[in-house]
């Protein structure tokens, strides 16, 4: 088969393996979410982005995606196997449990939502009808950028999944009323098709649950990797296929094939094969919003698009929020999950096409709520980010430093490094202080008897209430080397006896701590270098003094560097302590 440059399927992959190798990459190094990445992307290079140049520029062509129709499948493709992902993670019994918070909370929040926004559409002359159609259609929420950044855990991630669950659940039932409404479907054929759908789902898990495991049991023996994929992408491909044949969303039989799987003993080799199809093909979906964005438009109306975007957020927030309350949700995790909900979905462009399809509504309003959907869209991740906020603020604020007049060891960080310090300075009866801006973190730590703090070091007002000035020492475990550096310039500048030790990524690191003022430095790579290669040696049977010596002449080595790049009057201290040097000093 003849494959010519210009053809519309070479250019369109150049595009997206551009997006995805080397656009998001520089993305990632200005610390800008992937997802947005990826649908500022898909807004440039969309036809009505460098698109509509082609004419002008011919040479675009080999820039833009040509043929946006062409890419769509494989974008729903991303989404069925984020679904096959989640079905990996899940059991049947987990989610069994999650029964009633899914036709629970999951049904209560689709269905008022879906009221109050109709309601307020029909206030604003929308046909009851199209109303409804609209309302159903922006309570939906997005199954593929939430979830990644939820997960399906925790006091923020369960509840959203049962909630997204259940309107993927609800998808076919809307789209048949919807039908219904228009004269296009009855609700005879509603109910054959759920029970169809029924019916399907039992023999999907039953036949799962014997033939999976004959099935991987072979890639297995065969020890071929490719192997492994074909059979996982069979496995989601059929199921899809049967629920599609069946009436319900394809992404129910991927679910229902990642739960089969789950219940296997190849779920991990099936998890971390399929990784990198499910990241390219949901980044690929990503693009096809950021398509859809008509920048032109959106300028032209967007006093509309602001209010239309803001009013079903608000909606969806707070009757969210409201429902995780009444079930004794955290107020911040309650907070966390509306608005990350508050987005519509990638589904409601399906249910727009429904609803403009049965005549519900007309073109030119579809177009409207596609538009807005395609904007909640890209705020969501940005959303994602206020929220943890919120929630760290409504759940705990930041603590109050201690009273006392001497607070002991103060510790900024409290990860593995820093609980190694604590762990040292309490072995010794010193007191300390730690501060850690993971709520997370601060409440494992706390449930673990140790004294930390909820608290932002970037933030200049902490800090001072620190109060620095009663503190023995200062300890900088932070992985942030920016931040560090510019916490000992500021600590230095209004304590300047005070002892820093701050961790270091590397000696040019430990060299720029110098300069600012720190006590010691600890290059941490330098170190584990260091005590790898002596390891290293004496296990090839070098002599021990050999080694000794030659460990510590790097160390001088590197001393000497970090004292001329940090501009010091003394060598800095790199040596450590070791139980041996101990033993061999007692016994000369």
């Amino acid at each position: 088969m003849a494959f010519t440059l210009n053809s519309t399927g070479f250019s369109d992959a150049l595009v997206i393996l551009g997006a995805a190798g080397i656009v998001i990459p520089a993305f990632a190094r200005v610390r800008v979410n992937p997802v947005i990445g990826f649908i500022l992307v898909g807004a440039l290079v969309g036809p009505f982005g460098l698109g509509q140049l082609v004419p002008q520029a011919p040479w675009l062509y080999y820039l833009t995606i040509s043929d946006p129709d062409a890419i769509e499948p494989f974008a729903e493709l991303g989404i069925v196997l984020l679904l096959f992902a989640i079905g990996l993670e899940l059991s049947l019994k987990r989610l069994w449990d999650m029964r009633a918070l899914v036709f629970g909370v999951g049904a209560a929040e689709l269905a008022l939502s879906g009221a109050l926004i109709g309601a307020a559409l029909l206030a604003l002359g929308q046909p009851w009808t199209g109303a409804f159609g609209l309302g159903l259609a922006l309570a939906l929420s997005s199954t593929a950028l939430v979830l990644p950044m939820t997960g399906i855990h925790g006091p923020v991630g369960r509840p959203a999944f049962a909630m997204l669950l259940f309107e993927d659940v609800a998808l076919v039932p809307i789209i048949f009323i919807l039908g219904a409404l228009g004269g296009s479907a009855t609700l005879a054929s509603l109910g054959s098709t759920v029970a169809l759908g029924f019916a399907v789902i039992v023999a999907l898990l039953i036949a799962g649950r014997f033939l999976l495991p004959r099935l991987f049991a072979q890639a297995a023996r065969a020890k071929n990797p490719e192997l492994f994929l074909a059979a996982s992408l069979l496995a989601v491909i059929v199921a899809s296929l049967a629920t599609s044949a069946a009436g319900l969303s394809p992404i129910v039989g991927a679910l229902i094939a990642g739960l089969s799987i789950a219940e296997t003993d190849y779920r991990g080799e099936v998890e971390s094969i399929t990784a990198p199809f499910r990241g390219l093909a949901l980044g690929v979906f990503l693009i096809t919003v950021g398509m859809s964005l008509d920048l032109g438009s959106i300028a032209a109306n967007w006093q509309s698009l602001v209010m239309a975007v803001v009013g079903v957020m608000l909606v969806k927030t707070l009757v969210t929020f409201l429902l995780l309350r009444v079930i004794k949700t955290t107020r911040g995790a309650a907070l966390q999950t509306g608005i990350l909900m508050a987005s519509p979905s990638e589904t409601t462009l399906i249910v727009l096409g429904a609803a403009s399809a049965a005549g519900l509504i007309s073109a030119g309003t579809a177009a409207f709520w596609q538009t807005v959907t395609a904007i909640g869209l890209t705020l969501t991740p940005l959303l994602a980010r206020v929220a943890k906020d919120l929630a760290r603020r409504l759940e705990h604020g930041a603590d109050e430093p201690p009273e006392q007049a001497n607070i002991g060891t103060v510790i900024i960080g409290f990860g593995r490094v820093g609980r190694m310090v604590a762990d040292l300075l309490r072995a010794h009866n010193k007191p300390f202080t730690a501060v850690e801006s993971d709520i997370d973190a601060v409440a494992a730590a706390r449930k673990d008897g140790y004294n930390v703090l909820f608290g932002d070091a970037s933030r200049p007002d902490f800090i001072d209430r620190l109060r620095l000035g009663h503190a023995e020492a200062l300890v900088l475990t932070m992985d942030d080397p920016v931040l560090s550096v510019r916490l000992t310039r500021r600590v230095r500048g209004w304590v300047p006896d005070l002892t820093i030790v701050a961790r270091a990524r590397d000696t040019d690191h430990a060299a720029e701590l110098y300069r600012a003022g720190v006590t010691d430095a600890v290059p941490e790579t330098l170190e584990s270098s260091l005590q790898l290669s002596e390891a290293v040696l004496v296990d090839l049977g070098v002599a021990m003094g050999p080694v000794i010596a030659s460990i510590h002449g790097k160390r001088d080595e590197l001393r000497k560097e970090i004292k001329q790049a940090g501009a010091l009057d003394r060598e800095p201290r790199l040596a450590r302590t070791r139980l041996q040097d101990l033993n061999e000093a007692k016994s000369l």
